[in-house]
C-alpha cells in the first residue's frame, strides 16, 4: 500500500493545533502528547511548528533513510521505512536521531552518547581544560558525555606549578558538574557521567564526593572496579591501588583493606544511590570494539546511563525495537510470539541504525562547517573543530550502533509470563540472544553489500567471547563474517527508553511495569450526561474520580472482556490486578536476585551494556546492596545500580564529621516527627499556558514540605484564586497509608478541606516531591535546594516542567542578599548575583531576573 511518503510540507501549525491532533493520535494520552510535541515535532528557532502529528515526523525520517538507501544496492523505500517506523509499533529512532534526522532547523549531532578523553595519562591542567571544553561543545549539540578522571594525578603528588601539588580528582569532578548545569539543550540540561578507576589512590574521595551538600550535582558517577579487587573484597585481602593505574612502575602506591573500600561503596550507595558500578574487566574482556585497542578503541569510560562503553571520540546512536508488537494475539491462550516477523525487522532496523551513520556524517560536516563560518578566531575554534574531526573519523572508521529494545515487560505480560520468574528469564533469554546473531547476521550481509568497517580484521576478533558465543550458535554465520567482514564494529545495547517508552505506551527498557494502575481525578463539567459526581467542592464544581490503567493492562482488561470504565473500588481493582498476567510483576514486586540472574544471562548477547535498574524497598539492609553487587560480578553483568525507594535523601548528609555536626545543628529547628497539622502557603505560577499550584509546609517561617502540580484543569485541583495560605493535615488512610489532607477558610468562616493531596497530582510529581520534601527537612538551604531541583536529569518533558516551577515555588523563600552561585548575569556577564524577594538580581548593573 502507498503511503504517499512525500517531503514535509513548509506550513506550520499553533501549538493548539499540534496538541489537539497529537492528543487524538495517542488516543487521548496527554503525557505522550506533550512528550512528543515538546521533544520531537519538527520546529523553528522561533517556536513555528511544521508537524501536526508524529506521522509527519515519520515521513520526515523516512525520506531521509530512503535518500540514503538509493546509494546502496537493494535500497529499502521510503515507504518500506515508513511502514516500519510509524506509530511506533515496531521500530523507534531515540532522542537524538528522531529529533535530528531531517531537521533543517537545528545544527546538532545525531549521536545520543559520547565519550571524550586524552591519549595516554595526560593530566596536565591543559589537558584538563580541553575535556571541560569538549565536554561543553558535546552538549551544546546534544549529546550526553561520559570520560574517566583515573588519569589525574592523585592529591598531593608533586607537580611542577605554582601549586607545588596536585589538588586530586575530587575538584575536577565539581568543575566538569558545573560545566554540565550550565549548558542547555533546548531546555533540558547536559547529561554526564564521570569514572574513576578502584585503582586509583583517590578512588574513595571520588566515592564520597557526591555525599557532601550541593557537591557534583550534575554528573552521574561510577566505579571502575577491576577483578583483582573483588577477589580481594571476597577473600578479605589487601589491594593496591597506584598511579598510574595498574603500572607496573608506580608513582604512588597505596594499600588499603578492600573490603573497607567495599562498605563503604556498598553504603554510599544503600544511602543515596550512587556511585554505580561498572566491572571493568568483564566489560573490557568482552568488549569487541577493544580487539582494536591498539588502533584507537580501547574502552575508557561510558555513555552518562551507562550502557555504552566507548573509547575516547567514538559515539554511538539508539535504536529501539518494539517487543510487545511481535506478540499475536496477545493476552489471550493463543498468545505467541512471531520470530519471523522479529527477525525480519531486525535486518531492516540495522539497515537504518548504519543508514543513520551516514547522515550523521553529513551532520558532522554541517557542524564544522558552522565552526569555520563563525566570526571567533582559529585558535578559539581549534579545540572544537579537532574534537569533531576526532569523531567524524571514529563514526566513520567503526560505524558503531546501538540496536535496542523497548517494552519487555509488556511483552512477557501478553504472553502470559511472569517477568522475573524461572520461564520468564529464560524466554527474554531466548528474545536477546536472537537479536544478537540476526543483527550480527545483518551487518555481516551489509558488509557483502556496502563493505565492512574500515579496520575489520578476523584475526583480532578471533578470542573474543562474545565472538565465540556467536560461533557457537551459528557457525554459518561465524564463517560469513571471516569471508565478507562486518559493517559495524559493534552493534548492540539495552538502553533506558523513558520518553520512547511513553510514545510506544509500553513499558520501558528490560525494565518490568512500574503500577499498572493509579487513581486520579477530573471536573466534571454541567453539562456533562451519563457522569459519577463523587464531591462537590464549595465553589459548586464537582469532582469525579477516575482510574488511571497501564495502555497494555487496559487491553489486557478489554481481551477479558472487563469494562475499564466502570467504577472500581479499590478491593475489586486489587482483584484485578491479582487476575492479571502483571500481578507480582511491578518493579517492587520483581525478585532482586532473578532480576541480576536475568541481567547477567542477557549480557552475553549484547556486545555493549545494559542500563537496568534494581529497585529496594526502603528497609533493606546494606548487607543486601553487597550480596545483589557481588552477584552482579558473578553473573558476568557489566554493571550494576541499585535504587532502595528515598534512598535520594543521602545526597544530603556529609562526610565529614564536623560538617555532620554542623549540619545536625542546623536542623535542631525541625522536628524529628512531622507534626500532624503544618500551616502552609499557597504559591501560583504559570508555565507556558499551563496553571500550577504548589501547597508548601511551614514550620518557623521554613518551608518543611511541597506537593504541586496543575490546577484549573480537569485533571487538577480547584481552590478560589484568593485563598494564599491553610493547613497541610498529615492523617491516615483506612489502610493505614499516609495522607495529607489541605485545609482553608472560606470567606463564611467554614472550613474545607481538599482531600488526599496525594491522589491529585500525578504518580510521578509525588514522588519528585517526596525527594524534595527531604531535602527541605534535613534543613538543606533553599538555594542549594532551588540548584538541585535544577540539576535533576529528567527525561519527561512534564516532569522538566514540574521541576521548573518547584524551583520557581521556593526560590521565594531564599534569603535576600543570597549569592546565586555559579551564574552570571545576562546582560553584564557578572558573577555577582543576589536573591532579592526570589529573584536574581545583579549587583553590578541592576537587572532583575524573575522565574
Amino acid at each position: 500500500m502507498n503511503h504517499n511518503v512525500t517531503k514535509a510540507s513548509p506550513k506550520t501549525y499553533t501549538q493548539d493545533q499540534a496538541f489537539n491532533a497529537t492528543l487524538k493520535y495517542f488516543k487521548n494520552d496527554d503525557l505522550a502528547a506533550r512528550v512528543w510535541l515538546n521533544k520531537y515535532a519538527l520546529k523553528d528557532s522561533q517556536g513555528n511548528i511544521y508537524e501536526l502529528t508524529p506521522n509527519d515526523m515519520h515521513l520526515r525520517i523516512a525520506n531521509e533513510l530512503a535518500r540514503v538507501e538509493k546509494k546502496y544496492a537493494n535500497p529499502l523505500s521510503a515507504d518500506d521505512i515508513f511502514n516500519l517506523i510509524k506509530d511506533f509499533k515496531y521500530i523507534v529512532p531515540q532522542g537524538s536521531p528522531m529529533a535530528g534526522i531531517g531537521n533543517p532547523f537545528q545544527i546538532a549531532s545525531l549521536s545520543n552518547c559520547f565519550v571524550i578523553g586524552n591519549d595516554g595519562n595526560s593530566d596536565s591542567y591543559g589537558g584538563i581544560m580541553k575535556i571541560d571544553q569538549e565536554q561543553v561543545q558535546l552538549m551544546k549539540r546534544r549529546g550526553g558525555v561520559g570520560h574517566d578522571l583515573s588519569h589525574i594525578r592523585p592529591k598531593g603528588s608533586m607537580v611542577k606549578n605554582s601549586a607545588l601539588t596536585s589538588t586530586g580528582i575530587v575538584p575536577f569532578m565539581e568543575r566538569y558538574s558545573n560545566s554540565t548545569r550550565e549548558v542547555a539543550q533546548d531546555g533540558r540540561r547536559g547529561a554526564l557521567m564521570l569514572s574513576v578507576s578502584i585503582n586509583h589512590p583517590d578512588s574513595e574521595d571520588f566515592i564520597d564526593a557526591k555525599l557532601e551538600q550541593g557537591k557534583v550535582t550534575g554528573a552521574n558517577v561510577s566505579v571502575r572496579i577491576d577483578d583483582d579487587f573483588m577477589r580481594a573484597v571476597k577473600g578479605d585481602t589487601d589491594y593496591t591501588q597506584k598511579y598510574p593505574i595498574f603500572s607496573d612502575n608506580p608513582k604512588v602506591s597505596k594499600t588499603v583493606k578492600a573490603n573497607d573500600l567495599w562498605k563503604k561503596i556498598v553504603h554510599n550507595a544503600w544511602k543515596s544511590a550512587e556511585p554505580g558500578i561498572l566491572f571493568w574487566d568483564t566489560i573490557i574482556n568482552e568488549s569487541v570494539p577493544d580487539c582494536y585497542a591498539d588502533l584507537g578503541y580501547k574502552t575508557v569510560s561510558t555513555n552518562p546511563c551507562g550502557e555504552i562503553p566507548l573509547c575516547p571520540y567514538d559515539s554511538c546512536r539508539l535504536l529501539a525495537i518494539n517487543l510487545f508488537s511481535y506478540v499475536d494475539k496477545p493476552f489471550t491462550k493463543e498468545a505467541s510470539f512471531n520470530f519471523p516477523l522479529f527477525k525480519k525487522h531486525i535486518v531492516a532496523a540495522q539497515r537504518i541504525m548504519d543508514d543513520i551513520i551516514d547522515l550523521e556524517l553529513e551532520k558532522i560536516d554541517v557542524i564544522l562547517q558552522k565552526i569555520d563560518e563563525d566570526p571567533e578566531i582559529d585558535e578559539v575554534k581549534a579545540t572544537e573543530r579537532t574534537l569533531w574531526i576526532n569523531i567524524k573519523r571514529k563514526a566513520e572508521e567503526g560505524r558503531r550502533t546501538g540496536i535496542g529494545i523497548t517494552a519487555e515487560g509488556d511483552m512477557l505480560a501478553a504472553l502470559g509470563i511472569q517477568y522475573g520468574s524461572e520461564e520468564g528469564n529464560a524466554f527474554s533469554l531466548e528474545v536477546h540472544k536472537t537479536i544478537a546473531i540476526e543483527t550480527y547476521r545483518a551487518s555481516v550481509h551489509l558488509a557483502k553489500e556496502r563493505g565492512p568497517f574500515a579496520i575489520f580484521d578476523a584475526e583480532l576478533e578471533k578470542n573474543n567471547p562474545f565472538i565465540q558465543r556467536l560461533k557457537e550458535a551459528d557457525s554459518k554465520l561465524y564463517y560469513e563474517m571471516l569471508e565478507y567482514g562486518r559493517r559495524n564494529i559493534a552493534l548492540l545495547t539495552i538502553a533506558p527508553t523513558g520518553t520512547t517508552s511513553l510514545m510506544t505506551q509500553t513499558t520501558s527498557g528490560i525494565e518490568p511495569v512500574f503500577l499498572p494502575v493509579y487513581k486520579r481525578r477530573r471536573k466534571v463539567n454541567p453539562n456533562d450526561k451519563d457522569v459519577r459526581v463523587d464531591f462537590v467542592d464549595e465553589v459548586g464544581d464537582s469532582w469525579e474520580e477516575y482510574v488511571v490503567f497501564h495502555h497494555r493492562f487496559k487491553q489486557w482488561m478489554e481481551v477479558n472482556g472487563i469494562d475499564s470504565s466502570k467504577n472500581f473500588s479499590q478491593e475489586e481493582l486489587d482483584d484485578l490486578v491479582k487476575q492479571s498476567p502483571y500481578y507480582k510483576a511491578t518493579s517492587n514486586d520483581v525478585d532482586w536476585l532473578s532480576k541480576v540472574s536475568m541481567q547477567g544471562a542477557i549480557q552475553k548477547w549484547v556486545d555493549h551494556s545494559i542500563s537496568v535498574t534494581i529497585n529496594l524497598p526502603n528497609d533493606v539492609s546494606e548487607d543486601l546492596v553487597g550480596d545483589l553487587y557481588l552477584k552482579a560480578w558473578e553473573a558476568g553483568c557489566k554493571g550494576v545500580t541499585v535504587y532502595r525507594d528515598g534512598s535520594r535523601s543521602g545526597v544530603l548528609i556529609s562526610n565529614d564529621d564536623k560538617k555532620e555536626e554542623k549540619c545536625k545543628d542546623s536542623l535542631t529547628s525541625f522536628p524529628v516527627k512531622r507534626p500532624q497539622v503544618l500551616q502552609a502557603d499557597v504559591v501560583r505560577f504559570q508555565n507556558n499556558k499551563e496553571k500550577w499550584i504548589a501547597f508548601i509546609g511551614i514550620i518557623d517561617d521554613k518551608p518543611y514540605e511541597i506537593f504541586t502540580g496543575l490546577t484549573d484543569d480537569e485533571d487538577g485541583i480547584l481552590i478560589p484564586r484568593w485563598v494564599n495560605s491553610g493547613l497541610i493535615i498529615k492523617s491516615r488512610t483506612d489502610k493505614g497509608a499516609s495522607r495529607y489532607d489541605f485545609q482553608y477558610e472560606n470567606k463564611r468562616g467554614y472550613k474545607t478541606t481538599i482531600e488526599g493531596l496525594s491522589h491529585k497530582f500525578n504518580p510521578e510529581y509525588w514522588n519528585y516531591a517526596k525527594l524534595i520534601s527531604s531535602t527541605l527537612r534535613h534543613g538543606m538551604p533553599i538555594d542549594n535546594i532551588v540548584d538541585l531541583i535544577n540539576s535533576l536529569q529528567l527525561d519527561s518533558e512534564s516532569i522538566n516542567t514540574w521541576k521548573n516551577g518547584v524551583g520557581r515555588a521556593l526560590k521565594r523563600y531564599v534569603a535576600d542578599g543570597t549569592q546565586a552561585k555559579g551564574q552570571t548575569c545576562d546582560s553584564c556577564k557578572s558573577d555577582k548575583l543576589i536573591y532579592q524577594e526570589g529573584c536574581l538580581t545583579c549587583k553590578d548593573c541592576g537587572s532583575s531576573k524573575c522565574g
